[in-house]
């Protein structure tokens, strides 16, 4: 039986488009499906009365790395957008990250100096600790009591849905703090958000691409694999091999979407909640990603949420257990010269955006022989 497509691509996410995009250059037939309704993957745009709807939580752009900047400007134009959010704990709020709006509002303390010497001080209480047992002695030893029971403890427990006594200490592995009051969250020399949200940037790269919505890749796999002579896979590694390794764990995330009649809600784009019984860790008013002007908005509350079957997997376990597990199923993998493993659910990873298109480029450049000019 001849095969119709050169790829089959499962799954319409960012890394997903990016290679359709540039196999399509490199004269390659692709058929790109994905279970969901919609194309985009977790970067999708809901329009709720002219606001961008980040559906699947808040999704900024921003990277150090020049080539891919340049890349997915060529298809839409970036606004200017700084991300800055600001952590409410018990009523007040703090900027974020630390920096010294953060260290005025803990101490009142006005100078690089004074702000070091008050950290030094609260972290020095902590000296006994040689070697931190879990996260909490960890980010104690680094950061002294204020900084962690305002604005760390609380979120992170949400956040992995267990006692920060029970996390281990290596994912806290330093805490930058700022001597400036910038709050400016990332570092990085590029930053914005797509003007009119991310569907834009999606819709273009799949331009000329046959796409499938509403496919299950795993409900249809022995046709599905027979019309392609290759297939690149971007969901759950561990679903693609029926789990016989076992089942990677993840958190996921449940949000709850609010369309208020009134102009504006909190003044920013983010908020997180940092208190442990306040059960979301943030709300997120998405006109502020665009500079909206729209006389409604739309609020969404995210809470950290038990990763079970029909849930989205969102933040990998990195554990030595699910490390394990991973590393059986990368063995499978390179066994199988059908199938290519890309993306943050098959590689079992947490990338940013900016690392996902760097990631789909660099396979371009290895599979296709092929990069944009």
């Amino acid at each position: 039986m001849q095969t119709k497509y050169d790829y089959l691509i499962v799954g319409a996410g960012l890394f997903g488009a990016i290679f359709a995009h540039e196999a399509r250059d490199a004269g390659k037939r692709c058929l790109v499906i994905d279970r969901r309704n919609h194309s985009g993957g977790n970067i999708y745009c809901e329009d709720t009365e002219g606001i961008h709807v980040h559906r699947y939580g808040a999704h900024i752009f921003h990277t150090d790395n020049k080539e891919v900047w340049e890349y997915v400007n060529r298809f839409v134009e970036f606004n200017r957008y700084t991300n800055s959010p600001v952590a409410n704990f018990e009523g007040k709020l703090y900027n974020l990250p630390f920096n010294m709006n953060t260290f005025y509002a803990l101490w009142g303390v006005r100078t690089p100096q004074e702000a070091m010497a008050k950290i030094e001080e609260q972290r020095k209480e902590y000296d006994y600790i040689t070697e931190p047992a879990n996260l909490e002695e960890q980010a104690l030893k680094l950061c002294g009591k204020d900084i962690y029971r305002c604005l760390i403890k609380g979120y992170t427990e949400k956040q992995w849905g267990r006692s920060a006594k029970d996390l281990p200490a290596f994912i806290i592995k330093r805490i930058p703090f700022r001597f400036t009051f910038d709050n400016n969250y990332f570092n990085d020399r590029y930053q914005g958000i797509p003007i009119g949200g991310y569907n834009p940037l999606i819709n273009s790269l799949l331009d000329g691409i046959e796409v499938r919505l509403d496919t299950d890749y795993f409900k249809n796999r022995n046709e599905l694999d027979a019309i392609a002579d290759k297939i690149l896979f971007t969901g759950c590694i561990d679903e693609f091999f029926d789990y016989r390794c076992g089942q990677l764990e993840y958190r996921s995330l449940r949000f709850e979407h609010k369309h208020l009649n009134i102009p504006d809600f909190q003044g920013n784009a983010v908020i997180n909640y940092t208190e442990r019984d306040i059960p979301y860790t943030r709300i997120i008013e998405h006109k502020h990603f665009e500079y909206g002007t729209q006389p409604s908005t739309v609020i969404t509350y995210e809470y950290p949420d038990d990763f079970k079957p029909g849930k989205e997997p969102y933040y990998p376990i990195n554990d030595s257990r699910n490390n394990g597990i991973l590393m059986q199923y990368k063995q499978l993998a390179s066994q199988n010269d059908k199938v290519i493993f890309g993306g943050r659910l098959a590689q079992y990873i947490y990338a940013d955006m900016d690392d996902t298109a760097a990631a789909a480029l660099e396979l371009c450049k290895k599979e296709l022989n092929h990069y944009f000019p």
